[in-house]
């Protein structure tokens, strides 16, 4: 977890080839059905662009199949995932019903000026559409408001492990790793 920007997609990819499990991101997925100008792709980029979260009955679903599928068995990484209160019941409820649990919920910190200068430096190599200073900043409120409860409501369940998201991303992926090793000893 953390706000936009933060390098979580980056180091998902990173944590996830290491323990040889899936990352399953939301984003990669309502960028790929944009990309193929799917039904869902097309509603998707409407949020997408306008700085928005897609709702809740599409992403819950996405999830939920994505989960189901076989490489998911023996572990899972989500990757923005879940981002409301009302997602994180839907996980649990998701969870659950296959006799699953969440072993951490790792948070990256960042401070939200430099994420900002790094979305913006972004737009400019990759063009994102989503990308521009207004949509960065509104998506940063959103984040605030909408999914930093969950930042509580993980701690509060002891599945929170809070990680500095600033520096080289080899140095970041060690922090993690730091965290989860000291999870797996413990």
């Amino acid at each position: 977890m953390g706000p936009p920007g933060a390098g979580k997609g980056t180091q998902a990819a990173v944590v996830a080839e290491r323990f040889g499990i899936p990352a399953i991101s939301t984003g990669d997925i309502f960028r790929a059905n944009v990309g193929e100008g799917t039904p869902l792709g097309l509603e998707a980029k409407r949020y997408m662009d306008a700085g928005e979260y897609v709702p809740d009955s599409v992403t819950n679903n996405m999830v939920r199949d994505r989960l189901a599928q076989p490489d998911a068995e023996p572990g899972f990484l989500l990757d923005g995932y879940p981002r409301t209160l009302a997602q994180v019941e839907e996980l649990d409820g998701m969870l659950a019903a296959s006799g699953t649990a969440l072993d951490a919920v790792v948070v990256l910190t960042v401070d939200s000026e430099e994420l900002v200068q790094r979305l913006l430096k972004r737009a400019e190599t990759s063009g994102r559409s989503d990308d521009t200073e207004e949509v960065i900043r509104h998506r940063q409120d959103v984040y605030t408001e909408q999914t930093a409860p969950l930042i509580d409501v993980y701690r509060e369940r002891g599945l929170l492990l809070e990680v500095d998201g600033l520096g080289e991303v080899p140095e970041v992926s060690e922090r993690i790793f730091a965290v989860l090793d000291g999870l797996q000893r413990g």
